[in-house]
């Protein structure tokens, strides 16, 4: 992947349009193009409140325009997408239980609302447009998954059907982001400052995991990288849920006054729809499969975006996988690993 410099100077004087500005990805992506050249970065989300606070708080930055508006509504795309030069797409529905209960909202949003974003950006003329997908998109078994794959199918499928081969269209694939809204992490930190009882759903569950500052990492650098169709993967660390709850209790229980032998954990069970793992490519992917030391790069199925595809990433070779990136099969991380891990990346300050 490229140098922090060179995605620097890759966004200088681009206009970027970040969907779902107000949710935790988008705010990081805001926070450090802020710092690159760019020429304007225009934020769209639903969340009135949240627009509002956030302009305010870029009140001083005349380069970022802050708008209210919604993914199923074409009209208001095309309008915000007009001399757009490139599109970071991260809303979307992504809890999985409120996808499981609301399936026709997770279509109108997660599907409908990229085909929106697709057709504006290639009528406006866009040059690149970057979606954010999830491990959940992996042989999915819920809707949030299975919205999440036929986004980027979308992706793949409509890359270069633009004037002049635009949009050049790719997918990044990301784990559980340790931090953001609806991880975790902050939901077993609130219960540990309360004294317990941490509520797990199953003791041998595992997920792979990335801080945010990953997670942008890999938004950031796969826009330039990709040819049009890819989706890019972070290679990330393996946990166990209960693993993770008990290093958490070990290093917040002291800080609140608890004993961390007093801080219960209930088994719940499964809920709709979840996996008792992740995966991150399937064994079809594997035979179509770049890397690096840091990242996959999963190459498009479709037979004419796959011509001399592994002479155009440098660095990159032929994965050495042979079989799925999947949680199960990977060694998780020690409770005194991720304790060394939480601690490093302040994911408990």
């Amino acid at each position: 992947m490229d140098s922090t410099d060179s995605v620097s100077k890759s966004f200088g004087g681009k206009s970027v349009l970040i969907t779902g500005i107000c949710g935790t990805v988008g705010k990081e992506i805001l926070r450090q193009l802020i710092e690159m050249d760019v020429e304007r970065i225009v934020g769209l989300d639903i969340n009135e409140n949240e627009i509002f606070s956030l302009a305010d708080a870029y009140r001083d930055k005349p380069k970022v325009t802050m708008y209210y508006g919604s993914l199923r509504d074409r009209e208001s795309l095309n309008e915000r997408l007009r001399g757009i030069d490139i599109v970071l797409h991260t809303a979307a529905l992504k809890h999985v239980g409120v996808c499981e209960s609301s399936p026709r909202d997770a279509v109108l949003t997660n599907i409908n609302g990229t085909i929106n974003l697709i057709d504006a950006a290639t009528e406006s003329g866009v040059e690149r447009v970057l979606f954010t997908s999830s491990d959940k998109a992996v042989n999915p078994t819920n809707v949030m998954g299975t919205s999440k794959l036929m986004g980027e199918r979308l992706m793949t499928a409509a890359t270069g059907n633009g004037a002049d081969g635009r949009p050049i269209l790719a997918s990044t694939r990301f784990g559980n982001v340790l931090g953001s809204r609806g991880s975790v992490v902050p939901i077993f930190h609130q219960r540990i400052e309360m004294g317990g009882p941490l509520r797990l759903t199953h003791a041998d569950m595992t997920r792979f995991i990335m801080t945010l500052e990953e997670a942008v990492h890999l938004v950031l650098r796969s826009v330039f990288m990709a040819y049009g169709g890819e989706v890019f993967v972070t290679k990330m660390p393996v946990v166990r849920i209960d693993d993770l709850a008990y290093a958490m209790i070990d290093l917040l229980a002291p800080r609140f006054g608890h004993d961390p032998k007093n801080i219960a954990i209930e088994m719940m069970g499964t809920r709709p729809g979840e996996k008792m793992y992740e995966e991150l490519f399937n064994d079809e992917e594997t035979r179509r499969t770049l890397e690096t030391d840091l990242y996959y790069v999963i190459l498009p199925a479709l037979a004419p975006q796959m011509k001399n595809a592994s002479e155009r990433y440098p660095g990159c070779r032929p994965t050495t996988a042979d079989h799925p990136y999947n949680s199960a099969l990977a060694e998780p991380m020690s409770r005194d690993e991720l304790k060394t891990y939480l601690l490093e990346r302040g994911l408990l300050d």
